[in-house]
């Protein structure tokens, strides 16, 4: 049997995705505290596993624990700690002061590099802003969702687009790192709607970005509008899809993709009654798999009309071997049927 050997690096195409700068975070989940919206999609105990606000003392508590398994495995890791689960900027001052002195003492101390937070784009402000410079906070992501207006107002967000203009503007000409966060498959969005949101997003100059598709979570007012057929979830095939015409645009820029898809909790993954929607534990890889495919086809077509061979065998870096096959398989089965000859994907180190 004759066989075609390429060799396909995947480095320029995943360098923001996979190859990320080795930092290690500490989360700290605040649920819901500090944000007065209700969205429709929203039901942060089943999206963070996480019900309890902290205290204090217990945010002490868990920066000093996580940091001690850390120091004992790799002492030359840049840490940073992160709130998240809630929208930081919407509590008290005096609360998120007291939450940034617990971290910036680990920042002082040398033992950790940085602080990152998550919030609204309606509940940034120059004084909020001055007093999170004061604490040493680096990062701040923004709660976006959408750059369509009649999409936020489906969604109750609260907010419009030209918040999100406003915040992400100060929050640059303040010197923090700007992130947003957008969601996939809201309602009344579609891909074009989403692939303009992207595209605002990257002119505003963010540096980081997740993305999440909707779930449809009971109890939530998405999930009464499923119910009564206001509302059609996306299928796991439709979210990667715009996930990945998402992701096509980023590789435009130098945006960091610090997240896609939600993170695996109990509540999702395992006890996932009530939740509708594209569910998967491994949804990133589904994405980053089908933005791959686009360079394995055009890495085979270049050479496809002069191969004289029965089996083509691509050569992929170990490391990206399992997203290059795809979940189930589907790269290989999808390229071998296209073909029509028996294609092999395998790893080099």
């Amino acid at each position: 049997m004759k066989v075609k050997s390429i060799k396909i690096s995947l480095k320029e195409e995943l360098k923001n995705i996979i190859n990320k700068e080795k930092q290690y975070t500490i989360p700290i989940f605040i649920p819901h505290k500090g944000c007065k919206n209700e969205c429709v999609f929203c039901n942060q105990r089943k999206i963070s596993g996480e019900v309890k606000v902290p205290s204090y003392s217990d945010v002490n508590s868990i920066i000093d624990e996580r940091l001690k398994d850390l120091l004992k495995n790799d002492k030359n890791r840049k840490i940073q700690v992160a709130f998240f689960g809630g929208s930081f900027t919407g509590l008290k001052i005096c609360e998120q002061e007291m939450y940034l002195k617990v971290a910036n003492k680990f920042i002082e101390s040398g033992l950790v590099s940085s602080i990152r937070l998550s919030t609204r784009p309606d509940y940034i402000s120059v004084k909020i802003l001055k007093m999170l410079k004061k604490y040493n906070v680096k990062s701040i992501e923004l709660g976006v969702q959408s750059m369509d207006d009649n999409v936020l107002k489906k969604s109750k967000r609260g907010h419009t687009s030209l918040d999100v203009i406003r915040a992400s503007r100060l929050i640059k000409m303040f010197g923090f790192s700007l992130g947003h966060q957008i969601m996939i498959g809201l309602p009344s969005s579609t891909i074009k709607t989403e692939c303009e949101t992207i595209k605002k997003s990257l002119a505003l100059g963010i540096e980081d970005l997740r993305i999440y598709p909707v779930y449809v979570i009971n109890p939530t007012e998405l999930y009464e509008m499923y119910k009564n057929k206001e509302y059609k979830p996306l299928t796991l095939k439709d979210a990667t899809n715009r996930t990945y015409l998402v992701l096509k645009e980023c590789l435009k820029s130098n945006v960091r993709i610090i997240r896609i898809g939600l993170q695996s909790t109990d509540e999702i993954t395992v006890h996932n009654d009530g939740i509708v929607g594209p569910v998967c534990d491994n949804f990133a890889e589904y994405a980053i798999s089908r933005l791959i495919l686009d360079k394995l086809e055009a890495e085979i077509d270049k050479v496809i009309d002069s191969i004289d061979a029965d089996k083509i065998l691509l050569i992929v870096d170990n490391k990206y071997l399992s997203m290059t096959i795809g979940p189930k398989k589907i790269n290989k089965i999808y390229l071998n049927k296209k073909y029509n000859k028996k294609i092999e994907i395998i790893g080099e180190s």
